[in-house]
């Protein structure tokens, strides 16, 4: 039995949007899941205009430890016994000046298909959701820089340096059983674009890629960690530019909790608790700042595995009230 991409048999989390026949994300943190009966899943992805390196993957099935590999035309997964088994395939790490905005789309995950002996539906997902809005901290750039495979040219050691999953906002939250919609690429910022033609996060915000509008409903939090990329920009134009998301975002998600999370290498840190001040004071409503002062060092810029934990320790200790709080809606 063969379903498209598109069956309702298979639930996606993050940004994905239907292309031709292909459910696609380019960002990574993206997730897919279903319920297969047989002994094995065969998933057919799009791979046109893909280059080497392709993307890496996170597959796992029945709960089970998780494998890397790439991206490829065809990827078959054995499982034992006649099921049904659970699978997610996680989009781990890519090459972050792919193009991945407009298309032609290079560095993406383009489902078309999976075949099995049969599917089952998946139990529905009930946990609070966080929707994540930040750069390539965010998209696990170099947690591992000492993973140099490609000698030829550093940039193709990407896939293997990088783990969306070994993040601060990922760790944080499985701690706090939350359901994450991510939104991470590498350079961007308030003030400028970056990466793979990917705009300025104001301009990106609305979209899963060119064209492709967010298919996914109101997050409980929002929380976005950016200006490490904004520190060229003047203090007055990052702050400006950053009231202007708080107020996009605002008006997508009136409901949410929106958390700004300063900056990790230390910049802005007061012109946003400042700014986060004055609104709340203005009126309004489910607005919070959290200060990262102190948290890690400035350098490296990309925080390591170790410091992503360091990060997510903090992290969770600040966002459990307001998943707390949640939980007594």
């Amino acid at each position: 039995m063969i379903i498209s991409a598109v069956s309702a048999d298979i639930r996606y989390t993050g940004r994905w949007a239907q292309s031709g026949p292909a459910m696609v994300t380019t960002a990574p943190g993206a997730y897919l899941e279903c319920m297969f009966r047989g002994p094995y899943a065969v998933l057919c992805f799009d791979t046109a205009f893909s280059e080497h390196p392709f993307p890496h993957l996170y597959i796992a099935v029945d709960q089970g430890a998780q494998v890397e590999t790439a991206l490829a035309p065809c990827l078959r997964v054995q499982a034992e016994g006649d099921g049904p088994h659970y699978l997610k395939l996680i989009y781990k790490s890519g090459i972050e000046m792919h193009h991945r905005w407009y298309a032609p789309l290079i560095g993406k995950v383009a489902l078309l298909s999976v075949e099995a002996e049969g599917f089952s539906t998946l139990e529905p997902d009930t946990r609070r959701t966080m929707e994540v809005v930040g750069d390539s901290i965010t998209e696990g750039v170099l947690v591992e820089p000492d993973r140099l495979y490609d000698r030829t040219n550093p940039l193709l050691n990407r896939v293997y340096q990088d783990d969306v999953t070994a993040t601060y906002h990922w760790l944080a939250a499985q701690r706090l059983n939350l359901r994450s919609y991510v939104m991470g690429y590498g350079a961007v910022g308030i003030t400028k674009g970056g990466c793979g033609s990917v705009p300025a996060v104001g301009q990106a915000y609305p979209f899963c890629f060119a064209g492709a509008p967010v298919t996914y409903g109101h997050p409980d939090i929002v929380l976005i960690n950016h200006g490490a990329n904004d520190r060229g920009a003047s203090e007055e134009a990052y702050i400006a530019g950053y009231r202007a998301l708080l107020e996009q975002v605002r008006q997508t998600h009136p409901d949410a909790s929106v958390v700004v999370l300063a900056p990790f290498c230390g910049a802005f840190d007061r012109a946003l608790g400042e700014m986060v001040t004055k609104l709340c004071a203005a009126g309004w409503k489910k607005l919070h700042f959290i200060s990262t002062a102190g948290w890690v060092p400035a350098e490296p810029l990309h925080p390591l595995r170790e410091g992503h934990r360091v990060i997510a320790d903090r992290l969770t200790e600040a966002l459990r009230p307001l998943v707390d709080a949640l939980g007594k809606e």
